[in-house]
C-alpha cells in the first residue's frame, strides 16, 4: 500500500514535446555526461592525475560549452523565425 497518493488522470510518460526537446538536448546532455566522467577521473586520481587527465578535462569544459553555444544560436534562430 502507498502512502502517497497520485491522481488516477496523470499521466507519467513524457508527451512528444517533452521527447522532441530531449532529444534536440541530447547533445549538451552527452558532453555534460562526458565531462563529469572526466571530472571524475581527475579526482579520483588525486596526486598521481597527469597532464592528460587534466587535458581531458579542458576538452569536455570546450565540448559542453561549444555545444551549449551551437543549441543557444539554434534556438535564437528558430524564435527569430517565428
Amino acid at each position: 500500500m502507498s502512502i502517497i497518493s497520485l491522481p488516477a488522470s496523470r499521466s507519467e510518460d513524457p508527451s512528444a514535446a517533452d521527447l522532441a526537446e530531449i532529444e534536440q538536448e541530447w547533445p549538451l546532455i552527452a558532453a555534460e555526461l562526458d565531462l563529469l566522467d572526466a571530472e571524475i577521473a581527475y579526482i579520483t586520481a588525486g596526486p598521481a592525475a597527469s597532464v592528460l587527465d587534466r587535458r581531458r578535462v579542458r576538452r569536455a569544459e570546450r565540448r559542453v560549452l561549444a555545444v551549449s553555444r551551437e543549441l543557444a544560436t539554434d534556438e535564437v534562430i528558430v524564435d527569430g523565425a517565428a
